[in-house]
């Protein structure tokens, strides 16, 4: 097609060019003038006293509807409620004394039901994951915080089923309701946890109560979408059946739509779980105890052993229940034949009573099958602590690198361009991503985005703004630097042996690469297995009144090592790249995002760099997922149609596989800017001076307004780097063929 007919088909493309270039020209001039002095400070940043009151308006609107409008009164009614039903299942869970005044389960009943459930849904595996991460939660010494933790989840998670479950189906029945909560959603899923908090402890006091609601609000969205969007999905023909067969409103709900649309509605459900299992963890900031206070009380005395433990329980947690959901959603009802008895029909329910109080009966003789102790306990966290401490820390080449990565880093490439962008003018910097916007997806999404840079500039907190950006934007880049290189290695045929006998070529180089990267990746994993091992030994007094650098300390370092490391290269050796990979990614990603600030900060201390370490491991997961899948889906006759060109390895990469899974690989990084939007958010914990910091301040405070603005700014940026990466992603998908 020729470039006339282009602008004869669509004429937008012509004007579109003009005002991107205007913008960006714009922007350079009044840049340019700024840093000549010409440019009024007024142009600079918006003068404090235009900076209209949001704050305010929203603190009197907020206080209208809570004093005035006796809002408060009826949450505190509802907090009443809400307290009767975690009492309730905090006491089945873990003995508080309240009603039903029953003793706390033991950890066996539990396990073994775990079990049969796992069994029932998928075999022997799913069986193993749920028992052992009961088991291993009771023997790490760490089952009453889990009860917590699970007791508000109980409470939690059928909340936001039952309430996104009626609000999907009002949004499938009404358009209008529909196109209401859309934006809401968006907004819902974009805005900073913090932002839920504050209002929840306002209106339903400090505490579990509030940790409850603000992690039944945060998991609500994806319910609402996945059951109107299942409900939409309905067959035409089966929507006719049920109504010739003289179904009611009500039946047809009942027995013919909810029915159908069962698969997405219950992966509605394993979102619900899996999003209120993230933030009943976070909660910890608003005093809900269990795991999530707990981790945070390790951080506070930088215990990274006992921290990663628990990090390991919530890990094995939520994949126990991530697996167990899932494959719930692929299970299919089984039918039996007229006149089987109940007990043959239901064996598993049975099987699961009698697991059940059999393990009840058995641990009112045998006291460790009801609880663990402290002293019981198989916990090795102050093992792990003095490994770290006085080991890994100490090692003189990682100091020396960390070192130097944190000179190399905060001098010459994270402060200067912080202070860049902090030196762009406020209408410049509007302008550019404007320009941006309109050159990536059009003048629909150039507008929202100029709405949203508005408010950010009308809040008073662009300079704050800019700073969360640049920990986004920097985090993000570095992320993609290590990330693709990895998500192509993963992606890539399996290893064959190197072929030395045609000389130095680019496949052997490669090839000699990849596997320096694969022993590195098990040499490292030994090491740390060894240190651990060996402090383990220590503490349990194996060695003596030995030193610990004498010989039989050290030659039992290396032995563990060389077991090790034979033991990982036999298994993981074997293991496919792309499976490793996700299989770290996916455990890196249910990992609570808080850990990740402990080793930032005992490596970079507390420093630009060591905020950007914690972000880019975060946002590094949706760009390892999404790279691999779209390099998976080049269509296999392009590779064809490259190989027989004679293209090489690297020649096929570039100019086939890449720019084919590049849409792909965008949505890929959309999500690892929301990802670093979430995490800057966490960093401000380790004392960042962004919106996440001021969002923490709030906290302590009543200021509700503040809060809100402060939880939107951040919002509409993320919106507007979602929207634009999106639509230039499904338009780059219409181009290339690949819808």
């Amino acid at each position: 097609m020729s470039d006339m007919q282009l602008k004869s088909k669509g004429r937008r493309w012509v004007p579109s060019n003009k005002v991107v270039l205007g913008l960006l020209v714009f922007a350079l001039v009044i840049t340019l003038a700024r840093y000549a002095g010409l440019l009024p400070d007024a142009l600079h940043r918006l003068p404090e006293q235009l900076v209209p009151p949001l704050a305010g308006v929203l603190d009197v609107i907020f206080n209208f509807v809570k004093d005035d409008l006796h809002l408060i009164d009826l949450t505190r009614f509802f907090t009443g409620i809400l307290q009767w039903m975690i009492d309730a299942s905090s006491n089945i869970f873990y003995g508080k004394r309240r009603w039903p005044n029953l003793e706390p389960i033991p950890w066996t009943s539990l396990a073994a039901v775990a079990g049969v459930v796992g069994y029932y849904l998928g075999g022997w595996r799913l069986a193993a994951l749920g028992a052992g991460t009961f088991v291993w939660t009771a023997l790490i010494g760490q089952w009453k915080i889990a009860m917590e933790t699970l007791s508000v989840l109980a409470v939690a998670a059928p909340l936001a089923f039952i309430i996104g479950l009626l609000l999907g189906i009002c949004s499938w029945k009404s358009k209008r309701v529909e196109m209401a909560l859309m934006p809401i959603l968006s907004l819902l899923q974009t805005i900073p946890f913090f932002t839920y908090l504050l209002p929840a402890v306002i209106f339903f006091k400090v505490g579990p109560t509030a940790g409850a609601v603000a992690t039944t609000i945060y998991a609500i969205p994806p319910m609402i979408l996945m059951t109107t969007l299942g409900l939409k999905k309905v067959s035409p023909e089966v929507v006719e059946a049920g109504k010739m067969s003289g179904c009611s409103r009500w039946q047809m709900l009942r027995y013919v739509y909810l029915p159908s649309a069962r698969t997405e509605i219950l992966v509605g459900v394993n979102q619900v779980i899996m999003l209120s299992l993230a933030m009943v963890v976070l909660t910890a900031f608003i005093g809900m105890p269990g795991l999530g206070a707990k981790l945070l009380a390790m951080m506070g005395s930088f215990k990274l052993g006992r921290s990663v433990e628990i990090g390991i329980t919530i890990v094995l947690v939520a994949v126990m229940l991530d697996r167990l959901s899932k494959a719930w959603v692929v299970k299919q009802p089984v039918h039996f034949e007229k006149g089987t008895s109940w007990v043959v029909r239901h064996k598993y329910l049975v099987l699961s009573f009698v697991a059940f109080f059999g393990c009840m009966i058995i641990a009112q003789f045998w006291e460790i099958a009801a609880e663990i102790g402290r002293k019981q306990d198989f916990s090795q966290g102050k093992a792990l602590d003095a490994y770290v401490k006085y080991d890994l820390l100490q090692n003189p080449v990682l100091k020396a690198v960390t070192y130097g990565l944190r000179v190399f880093m905060n001098n010459y490439v994270l402060i200067p361009f912080r202070n860049f962008l902090l030196s762009i003018p406020m209408p410049a910097f509007i302008a550019i991503v404007v320009a941006i916007a309109w050159q990536m997806a059009g003048r629909k999404q150039a507008l929202i985005a100029l709405a949203f840079f508005s408010w950010v500039a009308l809040s008073g907190w662009w300079d704050r703004s800019v700073i969360t950006i640049y920990y986004v934007l920097t985090s993000t880049a570095v992320a993609a630097i290590i990330a693709i290189p990895l998500a192509v290695w993963g992606a890539s045929p399996p290893a064959q042996r190197i072929d030395f006998s045609r000389g130095i070529n680019v496949d052997l180089v490669v090839g000699l690469i990849s596997l320096a990267f694969r022993r590195l990746i098990i040499f490292v994993a030994s090491m740390i297995v060894a240190g651990v091992l060996r402090y383990i030994l220590w503490s349990l007094g194996v060695f003596g009144d030995a030193e610990v650098l004498g010989t039989s300390y050290t030659l039992t370092f290396w032995a563990i090592f060389a077991v090790s490391f034979y033991v990982m290269w036999r298994f993981l050796g074997q293991m496919m790249r792309d499976t490793f990979l996700l299989l770290a990614a996916d455990t890196a990603q249910t990992f609570p995002s808080f850990v990740y600030l402990l080793p930032a900060i005992m490596l970079f201390s507390i420093t630009p760099i060591a905020v950007l370490f914690a972000i880019m491991i975060f946002a590094m997961v949706p760009l390892i997922r999404y790279t691999i899948e779209g390099l998976r889906n080049v269509p296999p006759e392009m590779l064809e149609s490259a190989d027989m060109s004679g293209s090489n390895r690297m020649q096929k990469l570039w100019f086939v596989q890449f720019p084919l899974a590049l849409p792909t690989m965008a949505v890929g990084f959309n999500q690892a800017l929301m990802f670093a939007f979430f995490m800057t958010m966490i960093a401000a914990y380790i004392g960042t001076v962004d919106l996440g910091q001021e969002l923490q301040r709030t906290l302590a405070g009543t200021d509700l307004g503040k809060n809100f603005v402060l939880g939107l700014n951040v919002a509409f940026m993320a919106l507007s780097f979602d929207l634009v990466i999106n639509k230039w992603a499904a338009d780059k998908k219409k181009i290339l063929g690949l819808d």
